[in-house]
């Protein structure tokens, strides 16, 4: 399986920071230590023409010149600099290059050690979301399978960060093309919510039981209002639902959530739909069980990415 790494392009925070910026170089070295069925590579950067699929042109020479203004960076959380304008670029481009293996290259599943910025809108970046990455990664494929003449490209978002995928929501707003799921803390970040196609809002401490039942139900609901499945899916596998998350107000279970990524690679698996995982959000109060968590859900889509291509799970 492929995976797709940012972490060289290290943005510069001040001190005290809360932003776990640690975890992607810790992820990649734990992948690389203990799944060596997983091939490691350097993601490229987005270009501005890739970028604006789904950003307006303001925004994206905005970052790109530095004159976001105080407020635009405030509302990120990140302080401009040309470091965090090369890693927001690359954090897109590793989900592109993800997408691209899972869908044109036949690899079923492939993944993005980072991404999973689905705070950012078309216009703006919010809770440490500079770009939309998946928003991107999206549209560029549905553009280069339509260049392919295959006809068109119906896309699905799961989105299971523990805080809702309010970007993303805004960014296909009445798009049938694309059907956005979200199943999120109904007290969390952002306040105000954006609509998906599909939102479940879950209270403050649900934990296992209750959340893997209410993904069985918004998995079900989404087959059903589909129809025929999507060509391709995108997978936000965020670790903040986990009950050690200083951010995540949900009670899962490690093993909760590895549970909810072997349902959801299952699911997609049964209706041969390829995926591209991103990590999304995860902040944990110790950074070694997000870290730890992240790479089970690397783990199980190494899994489900060698029973796409016929090969033995284990």
């Amino acid at each position: 399986m492929r995976a797709f790494s940012s972490d060289r392009f290290v943005l510069p925070l001040p001190a005290g920071h809360p932003f776990p910026m640690a975890k992607y170089r810790l992820l990649h070295a734990a992948v690389a230590a203990t799944l060596p069925g997983i091939r490691i590579h350097e993601a490229p950067p987005a270009s501005d023409g890739e970028l604006a699929l789904a950003h307006e042109p303001a925004w994206i020479t905005a970052v790109t010149e530095g004159t976001t203004s105080a407020a635009q960076q405030r509302e990120i959380g990140f302080p401009w600099s040309e470091a965090m304008v090369d890693r927001a670029r690359r954090s897109v481009g590793a989900t592109i290059a993800a997408a691209r293996a899972a869908l044109f290259d036949g690899d079923g599943v492939a993944a993005n050690l980072a991404g999973g910025t689905h705070h950012a809108y078309a216009h703006k970046g919010s809770g440490y979301c500079v770009f939309n990455d998946v928003a991107v990664a999206a549209r560029l494929m549905q553009a280069e399978w339509h260049r392919a003449r295959r006809g068109g490209l119906r896309v699905l978002v799961v989105d299971l960060d523990v805080h809702q995928g309010n970007g993303s929501a805004a960014i296909f707003a009445d798009d049938p093309t694309v059907f956005t799921l979200s199943l999120h803390g109904a007290k969390n970040f952002p306040l105000r919510k954006e609509a998906s196609d599909l939102d479940v809002e879950l209270p403050d401490g649900c934990a296992d039981a209750e959340y893997l039942a209410a993904l069985d139900a918004a998995l079900e609901e989404t087959w059903r209002r589909l129809g025929t499945p999507p060509g391709l899916a995108f997978y936000l596998a965020g670790a903040d639902p986990h009950e050690n998350d200083r951010l995540g107000r949900l009670q899962l279970s490690a093993e909760g959530l590895a549970e909810r990524d072997r349902r959801v690679f299952a699911a997609l698996a049964a209706r041969r739909i390829p995926v591209a995982v991103t990590m999304a959000g995860g902040y944990g109060r110790d950074i070694a069980v997000t870290v730890e968590i992240q790479r089970r859900t690397l783990e199980h889509a190494l899994g489900a990415q060698r029973a796409w291509a016929g090969e033995s799970p284990a």
